[in-house]
């Protein structure tokens, strides 16, 4: 299964977020909610952990979220 972290989802940019997480405490704050959701959801796929279909679509849904608004920070 194939994992999303934002250095893979945005290679363009790594070096602002490299940059936006040192600088900025609340990407920093997103970007650590989005990497612990996608690797619960990866977990989730490996059969590492349990959970019913609505959860990991609200997980799925909430990651997609927070996603688009550090997307928005990358092009401010």
């Amino acid at each position: 299964m194939e994992k999303h972290d934002l250095l893979h989802e945005f290679p363009e940019h790594q070096e602002k977020i490299h940059e936006l997480k040192v600088s900025d405490s609340h990407f920093r704050k997103l970007f650590d909610e989005y990497h612990e959701i996608e690797h619960q959801i990866h977990r989730i796929n490996m059969g590492s952990e349990i959970a019913n279909d609505n959860f990991v679509h609200e997980l799925k849904a909430k990651l997609l979220f927070i996603k688009d608004e550090l997307f928005a920070y990358l092009n401010k």
